[in-house]
Parts: structure tokens; sequence; C-alpha cells
């Protein structure tokens, strides 16, 4: 399992490249939606998203490697093509055909190679790992690594400080990489949080699988706005600490997720993406939050 150590240590390994970010409040949100806010602004990370965390976590700790490979939608690419410019090895990224355009123009800037004719969400995991083998390169997993895990895990590190009295953390889940770090420190460090997670009506994988305590993989590649959480099914290392410290997973139809993408935006005076958007939706439904909240602002790579 995962451990709060783990992720001590990645936040002293990783501390020199990237940014500790800051936490913004909103009173006109606050009083819209009843309760305090405190939204954690990942989209301020290096890259626009907090994937540069957990990237730089299993990069520096290669021995060596001839290059680093990735499969994503598009944020864990950027964030693994600035691992690899940081220990200067080249980058290889496949990413879906389907993928946003923004997102694989961004990858390339970091120096990246996009790889993506033919892909789809479907075959993106057979295709990655064929081509590792076929290059050599050291794979990076977008979430089942607990070296990933950890890195993702070192912002509520930073958010305990900077709102040490949290009552609940509204957390996007795709495979299950940022919330099962985030939930390890906070379960470890502040156990009367609540640790919740948030995921498209369509692509609920995650709050089935908690439900009926097996994984469970979705028919087909989900159809969503919040194009960062599109995973078919969690991952096999990050499921047992879902089950361990996640107290619940929420859906959000993506009406909502946009509605709250816009409030996020007029109300924070911040670009963020559809994903999120998503975090933020449990408040604007009939969900039961408590008084003190905090919203992972998990990336900022959107394009009106």
């Amino acid at each position: 399992m995962l451990t709060l150590q783990d992720i001590q240590h990645a936040a002293q390994r990783i501390a020199p490249y990237i940014h500790r970010t800051p936490v913004f409040t909103s009173q006109g949100l606050d009083k819209l939606l009843g309760r305090q806010f405190f939204f954690k602004a990942e989209h301020l990370q290096k890259t626009g998203s907090f994937k540069a965390r957990g990237a730089l976590n299993a990069a520096l700790q290669l021995q060596n490697p001839r290059g680093l490979i990735a499969v994503s939608s598009g944020n864990h690419a950027q964030g693994v093509a600035y691992a690899a410019q940081v220990i200067g090895v080249p980058s290889l990224v496949v990413m879906p055909e389907d993928a946003s355009p923004t997102k694989k123009a961004a990858t390339r800037a970091y120096g990246a190679e996009v790889y993506d004719q033919g892909v789809t969400v479907e075959n993106r995991e057979q295709v990655v790992r064929a081509l590792a083998e076929e290059m050599g390169y050291a794979l990076i997993h977008p979430f089942d690594d607990f070296r990933v895990m950890a890195g993702q895990g070192t912002q509520a590190l930073e958010l305990l400080q900077q709102v040490p009295d949290l009552d609940a953390v509204l957390v996007a889940v795709g495979g299950g990489g940022l919330i099962s770090g985030i939930a390890t420190v906070i379960k470890t460090l502040r156990p009367e949080c609540e640790v919740i997670g948030v995921e498209p009506e369509t692509a609920n994988d995650a709050q089935q699988s908690l439900q009926v305590g097996v994984r469970v993989k979705l028919m087909q590649a989900p159809r969503t706005v919040a194009d960062g959480v599109r995973t078919m099914v969690i991952g096999e290392k990050t499921f047992p600490v879902m089950q361990h410290h996640v107290d619940r997973i929420l859906s959000v139809p993506d009406e909502v997720t946009l509605e709250a993408q816009r409030l996020m935006m007029q109300r924070l005076k911040q670009v963020v993406e559809p994903t999120a958007g998503l975090a933020l939706g449990p408040a604007l439904m009939n969900y039961h939050l408590p008084r003190r909240v905090a919203v992972i602002v998990c990336g900022g790579n959107w394009m009106p």
C-alpha cells in the first residue's frame, strides 16, 4: 500500500521542479453554494495540471532510462514530456486520435513525439506497451504506479498546511491515481476529513467498483466533457487504496460539470478545464456536503 512516508519523500524529490500551488477562495461562490470552498490551484502547476507531480516522481527514480513513454488523453502526456526534459531524455506519448488538439500541441511543445495513428481509448494500453517494448523506453503509467500516486499526493501535503481544518476534499476520479495519493495523506493526517471522489455519470466505473467490491470495467469508452477522466476501469494498484481511504464516490451529469466550470471561471477569474469543474459539481446538486470543503482544481489546459 501507499504510505505517507512515500508521499513525503516524493515531495522532497520533486520540490525543485514544481510549483507550490496557491489556494483560492471566493466569497461569492461560498454565498451562492452555502458553504466555504478552498480551491487548490493545480491548474497553475507546471504543464497546467497536477500530472507533472506524479510523472516527475516516477522519472526521477529511474536509472538512466533510454527515454520515457506514456499513454494519455493530454495532461499526463505533458507531465511526462516535462519530466523527460528535466532528466534529459526523449519522450513518446500515445494519445487517442480524438484527444484534444490543444493538449496534443502542448505535449509536442514540451518536446515529446505524439503517436496517435489508429489509437483509441479502448486500444491505447496495448499500443503503448507494444511501443515501450519495441523502443526500450521506460513506461510511466498515468495512474497505476505507486511512484505516480505518491507524486500526486504531494499536493495534499501542501493543502493541509494551507488549510488545516478541512471537513472534506472533492477530487475528480479517472484511474484513481490522484485520489489515491490525496486520500492517503488526508486519512493519515486528518482522518475526520471526508475524501469524496467525483465522476461523470457516463463514466462511473469507480463508483460501481467501490459499491460491489471488485473493479468494474465500462463496456466502451465513455462520452463526457471531462476528458481527463475517460478511463474505462480504475487501476489494480489504485483500487485497494481507494477501498481503504475514500469515503464515497459521487456522479455528476455533464451539464452540471460545465456549469461548475463556468462558475469557477466567472468567480475565480481563472481558466480551468471541464474536469476541474467536475470536482465542484456535487456542490451544485443535492448531495450533502460538510461546511469547509477543498476542491482539487486538477487542470487548466482548455481553450474555449
